[in-house]
């Protein structure tokens, strides 16, 4: 584990980096054994620091539950970090503008995004955190890398933030209006991504580690080997990974969704610069 002074260090370089929008140089290629748990070192410290500050945790993304982008970035574990009341934006009847303003070679994602109305268990099973779950939202998370190239380590990636730099986050349905079988659902349902009009990927809930629930099956068992600040609150979202891949984005753009086999609708999201 790295020692405090250095974990301060790494912490103002980031601070520095995303104020100042210049980009940084992995920490992993220059700091001997930084890792996974580095990564969270520094992750946790800018939480704090952001708390502090006066942002407000609403829940937490998970990143890297599509085992099929794995190679393509070189992670090959799912990875999480906070959202906050100042990165996540509604958008009300699924449309909406966004700006890239500020953002790190920003990338757009489609998510399915769980309301939590109890606070989950360590051991709970998927089913078992159905009833959990009071509602479900489709989301896109806006991810960024600070690191150019979208080249970093994992815990370079856990350090910035697990790469969350906004969720727009549509309308939320009630759990048991999803479907007939919700839990079958979740993990069957199919969504198509487009840009400008044009389709650019497919994906299915089975992608994020089997479905949307074991995606918070897997956060919540990770989250209850760290500190209590970690754990899930009941009224906390969580934004189970990607559907698809990332996709790079430019302002102009128009993407939307539509989704097959789930009661959630399709979002309609306008960039900007």
């Amino acid at each position: 584990m790295l020692p405090d002074p250095t974990v301060d260090t790494l912490v103002r370089e980031l601070d520095s980096a995303f104020a100042s929008g210049r980009p940084l140089p992995p920490f992993s290629g220059r700091i001997d054994g930084f890792g996974t748990a580095t990564g969270y070192q520094v992750l946790r410290r800018r939480h704090q620091q952001r708390v502090a500050a006066g942002a407000r945790r609403v829940g937490c993304k998970i990143g890297f539950t599509n085992r099929g982008i794995w190679p393509l970035y070189g992670v090959f574990e799912p990875i999480w970090g906070a959202m906050y009341d100042q990165t996540v934006q509604a958008l009300p009847g699924g449309r909406g503008t966004f700006s890239l303003r500020g953002l790190f070679e920003p990338r757009i994602e489609p998510e399915i995004v769980l309301h939590l109305a109890s606070a989950p268990r360590a051991g709970d099973s998927p089913a078992q955190l159905l009833q959990r779950v009071d509602q479900v939202a489709h989301g896109f998370e806006i991810v960024q890398s600070p690191y150019p190239g979208w080249k970093f380590g994992t815990g370079d990636a856990v350090a910035a933030g697990s790469l969350h730099g906004a969720l727009a986050l549509g309308p939320a349905v009630p759990t048991a209006a999803l479907a007939a079988d919700p839990l079958a659902a979740l993990s069957t349902f199919t969504l198509t991504l487009s840009c400008n009009g044009e389709a650019r990927a497919q994906g299915v809930g089975a992608n994020v580690l089997d479905g949307p629930l074991h995606a918070l099956a897997h956060l919540v068992q990770v989250l209850t080997a760290g500190p209590p600040d970690d754990q899930l609150q009941a009224g906390e979202w969580v934004s189970t990974g990607t559907l698809t891949d990332a996709m790079p984005l430019q302002a102009g753009q128009v993407w939307r969704t539509t989704l097959q086999g789930l009661a959630l609708p399709g979002l309609s999201l306008s960039l900007t610069h």
